[in-house]
């Protein structure tokens, strides 16, 4: 199958691509092409499109990939919609977070009520052993 694609032709940090014609199967870094169809430079937006021989590749079954369809689309060559080009959003997933158990009197709803502060609390001393306190 025939297609309408770019090919890079310029230096690092320098894009400059041509409008190929090519066999699908080819990569676009192979270099073979069948025709070439004009040029791209997307750094100082100016584009030279064949007009009438990229009309002609379209009628025989040649397909454009999305970028050269969109450039087509604003030189009016072919009467269609833009595609959208970027790529697809994907979902953000958070980290999954530690689960942290709160403690028992924060998870409790009713308030628990507390002894009045009046009655003082039995003492203890540290001095006996703990089965003399207990008679």
């Amino acid at each position: 199958m025939l297609k309408i694609r770019l090919q890079r032709v310029g230096r690092k940090h320098e894009p400059n691509f041509r409008i190929v014609l090519t066999d699908s199967e080819n990569s676009t870094k192979s270099g073979r092409y069948k025709e070439v169809l004009g040029s791209y430079d997307p750094r100082k937006n100016v584009d030279q499109i064949d007009a009438e021989r990229a009309k002609y590749w379209l009628s025989q079954g040649a397909e454009a990939t999305g970028t050269v369809h969109n450039l087509l689309v604003t030189h009016k060559i072919i009467d269609a919609k833009k595609k959208n080009v970027l790529p697809k959003k994907r979902p953000i997933v958070k980290p999954a977070e530690p689960v942290v158990e709160a403690p028992v009197e924060a998870v409790a709803e009713t308030p628990v009520e507390e002894a009045p502060a009046e009655t003082p609390a039995p003492e203890v001393s540290t001095e006996t052993s703990p089965e003399a306190v207990v008679e």
